[in-house]
């Protein structure tokens, strides 16, 4: 089992030990990610021991309700778009061009639920601040999001393709930001599993970002950066144990590659919670952490 394909194995168990979905679902969707029903069964039983009995990750965080966020500024409209990607592959995606000359240009990656209307929305959140922004669908290959109507086949098909095909296929989207956004200086933000996508391709040896931002998204075991250039402003969540656990590997990844980068920890936030649909999103987290994405760009793309 690939180190991705485990993640998603944990990220199904855990969205169970949370209480977003049943154990019988849970079990289901084990299942079409290939573990049996006895490895289902221990893996469930592993992140329920590793969830301390105080917390509460199924509850919203104070002063927020999912469903009814309150985002800042308001998401301007995306256009559905495809491109020409790798291999002869047909890339999908959601454009969100900013309006006027634009600060720079955004990169996109979605979460283990492919390209979603929130992950449309940060992309046109992105473009209302002045940047360009480009939401890719990781999924473009098997027909795109849009062609999954179970949620457990879309995880299932994710675990199925290789991570070479994920760096060449963000590789193809950092191509088209080019060449929408011509002159500007590019980055990359990605969530969960998104974000240790971009960790993927900052180690891939991809130079043509200024910045990345990876939301509580794992590093890759041995992850080398050296051949990376862009400033790199990572973000976690302090109940979020899972992916917390790759973090000092991940700082030390940066400060071997001696690249420029800040490290920060939102106290009492959990895994996703930018997510302004999900059940862990964190409103006072969700808005501090933008205005720092934004000051970071600011900083690195300008």
């Amino acid at each position: 089992m690939s180190p991705f394909h485990q993640y998603l194995t944990e990220e199904v168990a855990l969205d169970h030990v949370d209480g977003l979905i049943s154990r019988r679902e849970a079990l289901r969707r084990l299942g079409m990610l290939g573990l049996t029903a006895g490895a289902a069964v221990t893996l469930i039983a592993a992140c329920s021991e590793d969830v301390p009995a105080a917390k509460t990750r199924s509850s919203a965080a104070p002063g927020s309700t999912p469903g009814t966020p309150t985002i800042s500024p308001t998401p301007l409209p995306t256009q559905p778009i495809t491109f020409p990607g790798p291999a002869g592959r047909t890339l999908q995606g959601a454009w969100a061009a900013a309006a006027g000359e634009p600060r720079g240009a955004v990169l996109v990656i979605h979460e283990n639920k492919g390209l979603t209307d929130h992950i449309r929305s940060v992309a046109g959140r992105f473009a209302a601040s002045g940047y360009s922004a480009l939401a890719l669908d990781l999924l473009s290959a098997e027909g795109g999001t849009a062609s999954f109507s179970d949620p457990g086949a879309l995880t299932a098909a994710l675990g199925t393709i290789p991570p070479e095909r994920f760096v060449a296929d963000m590789r193809g989207g950092i191509g088209e930001l080019s060449r929408r956004a011509p002159g500007r200086k590019l980055a990359a933000v990605g969530f969960c599993f998104g974000g240790g996508m971009v960790w993927s391709l900052l180690g891939s040896g991809e130079n043509r970002l200024s910045a990345a931002v990876p939301f509580y998204g794992p590093i890759p075991d041995g992850a080398n950066l050296a051949a990376a250039d862009a400033a790199v402003l990572a973000v976690y969540a302090e109940k979020d144990a899972r992916v917390n656990a790759s973090r000092a590997a991940a700082t030390a990844a940066l400060q071997k590659a001696n690249l420029t980068h800040e490290i920060v920890t939102f106290p009492g936030a959990d895994h996703a919670f930018f997510n302004d649909t999900g059940q862990r999103y964190d409103a006072a987290a969700a808005t501090t952490v933008y205005r720092q994405v934004l000051d970071w760009f600011g900083r690195h793309l300008a």
